[in-house]
């Protein structure tokens, strides 16, 4: 059975519809990241999942409990982590993670609880006294001291260094392995690509993309090879080089316009190592989730400032285009 599952839902405010249409599942054991631009309906959506916003229409279950009727039973068996943790400044985390832990029958021990997310030595300093991150750690622990069937996680490594991530990541992962079913909210592209097993991405309240990270890349995978190199090579040496048009897409970011051949990356990192130059990452037929995001989510006009700035700038001719890509 999943573990959750939304079927046509529809949320209104007045008359804006901010979710329309909606479905989609979530599995025991499964990591799905719901992504979307500002306004897509990502937290109205994850509000009505936790029983927390009325839906205009549609079907929502969670464990198979009505997450409105059966408010009472299913709040017990999820944990729900806030971007903003709505804890008391003046109060510790042992003295917090005990509080919370009375309210279950069966709760993680707080102490265990602290060491597991690395707050062990801050068990005894306020809230106000621990930095964004470590408060972010925190969060993460009071949405996980009544050992959750099922976890809503918002921004969960945001404002967090490179080794609270990491060890953010890790807790995901054990929730994971066992059996805990996690939907995190995300604006981290990166971090989606890395952790999730499934990714949603919705835009304007419709599921516009479904499917695992390496499945969303390959399906807008193009003819193209990407890579990093020092900003400001000589693009048109290199196109000639590979007999394709290069450009520097961003500052010492460049698409190379040609198949992803064995001769072709060969005839690219050969020309960097003739000239000197260092290669930083190369993506040879996909692109990251963020280049898959950002054209599935586009509004008109930026989709036409994006293929603009492609092809050089307006005015110029096709065969002009072609060259200066």
């Amino acid at each position: 059975m999943a573990a959750i599952v939304v079927e046509d839902l529809r949320i209104t405010y007045a008359d804006l519809v901010a979710v329309d249409g909606l479905s989609f599942d979530a599995a025991p054991g499964e990591i799905v990241a719901l992504l979307g631009p500002n306004g897509a309906g990502k937290t109205s959506t994850v509000e009505a999942i936790e029983g927390f916003r009325r839906p205009a229409s549609g079907t929502i279950r969670v464990l198979g409990l009505d997450p409105i009727a059966d408010h009472a039973a299913l709040v017990p068996r999820i944990g729900v982590m806030l971007q903003d943790g709505g804890v008391a400044t003046g109060i510790r985390p042992i003295e917090v993670l005990e509080l919370y832990a009375a309210f279950f029958s069966d709760a993680e021990d707080p102490d265990e609880l602290l060491t597991r997310v690395g707050l062990a030595d801050r068990r005894r300093s306020t809230w106000r006294q621990l930095s964004g991150g470590e408060q972010q750690r925190l969060s993460l622990a009071l949405a996980l001291v009544g050992k959750p069937e099922v976890a809503f996680l918002d921004e969960p490594t945001a404002g967090v260094d490179p080794q609270g991530r990491q060890l953010i990541r890790q807790v995901i992962t054990e929730l994971r392995d066992a059996g805990v079913c996690v939907l995190v909210t995300t604006h981290d592209l990166d971090e989606a690509e890395r952790l999730a097993d499934r990714v949603l991405i919705i835009d304007r309240g419709r599921l516009v993309a479904s499917g695992t990270p390496a499945e969303l890349m390959a399906q807008t995978g193009t003819d193209e090879i990407r890579f990093g190199a020092p900003r400001g090579i000589d693009v048109a040496a290199l196109g000639a080089a590979l007999g394709a048009s290069v450009r520097e897409a961003a500052p010492g970011e460049y698409v190379a316009t040609t198949a992803p051949t064995p001769d072709a990356v060969a005839a690219l990192t050969a020309w960097l190592a003739a000239n000197d130059l260092a290669l930083g990452d190369l993506r040879a037929g996909r692109k990251r989730l963020e280049d898959v995001f950002l054209a599935l989510t586009a509004t008109p006009s930026e989709a036409a400032a994006s293929r603009i700035a492609a092809a050089g700038g307006p005015g110029r001719s096709r065969r002009g285009a072609r060259r200066a890509r």
